[in-house]
């Protein structure tokens, strides 16, 4: 979800090169963080204090909200977590602040993303399963929830990789995005809405083929599942969800997407 100050801290968003839509790239491929990654408690005292109440006053036209200020790796910088839950890091007065990724040159991942990747998790648990296309291959012994459209490519590649997967359980929630596939909405109730409908989401995406007599029109939860997907803050597809609580935002390949999912279960 996109604000005027997020624009003003980071002129320029990474955009997924993988994913319909606009959604910025948020990957959960590496497992969660170690205790070692892991950013320190919250700063208390005067340093939390004093940047929150500068950082606070300094953009309170565009209303940011500090929500937490925490140390970082590296002496003299602070991890600050502002309104939308972006990650911004300053020094010890607030005088300078820079937006981007803060990089373990040992372990080569990026602190920032595993620390976005926290901050935004989201409760599997409570997700409306029964609303979803469920697909179970194997064991179903993984499980893994998609965001999906059904006129999105990326989508479609996503499909044909889980196609390669044995052990699985796959919860398709259908969220059309009508500005960039105008069709994509009627083709979900129409899936929704046969006997078998599992059978047919699997025939559409992976082999391109819809029942020649299909009807649309039952009750069905489509336009649910793309208000949830909205606002849980997904803007494009596919958008997974993992059983910990992490979200990657676009379509990986065999056998890292097998991997990605074995290490957010």
């Amino acid at each position: 979800m996109k604000t005027k100050l997020i624009k003003i801290l980071a002129p320029i968003a990474l955009i997924s090169l993988t994913a319909c839509g606009q959604t910025p790239v948020s990957q959960a491929n590496a497992a969660p963080s170690s205790a070692a990654a892991k950013p320190a408690a919250p700063v208390q005292g005067k340093v939390g204090e004093a940047l929150k109440a500068r950082l606070e006053k300094i953009y309170e036209s565009q209303g940011l909200k500090v929500i937490s200020v925490s140390e970082t790796p590296i002496q003299g910088i602070y991890e600050v977590v502002v309104s939308g839950k972006q990650i911004i890091y300053t020094d010890a007065k607030g005088d300078y602040m820079f937006v981007g990724d803060l990089i373990d040159v040992n372990t080569r991942k990026s602190l920032t993303d595993e620390r976005a990747a926290d901050l935004n998790k989201i409760d599997f648990a409570s997700l409306p399963l029964d609303k979803a296309i469920k697909e179970v291959r194997g064991n179903g012994s993984l499980k893994v929830a998609v965001f999906s459209d059904p006129d999105c490519p990326y989508c479609k590649r996503l499909e044909h990789e889980f196609e390669k997967m044995t052990d699985i359980t796959i919860y398709n929630f259908m969220m059309p995005i009508p500005s960039l596939h105008p069709d994509a909405a009627r083709k979900a109730e129409l899936i929704w809405c046969q006997k078998d409908h599992t059978k047919v989401w699997t025939e559409w995406m992976r082999k391109g083929k819809l029942p020649e007599n299909g009807k649309a029109g039952c009750s069905n939860p489509v336009a649910e599942t793309t208000s949830l997907g909205e606002q849980l803050g997904f803007t494009g597809t596919p958008t997974l969800v993992f059983p910990n609580g992490r979200v990657q935002s676009g379509y990986s390949p065999m056998p890292m997407l097998k991997t990605i999912i074995e290490k957010n279960q």
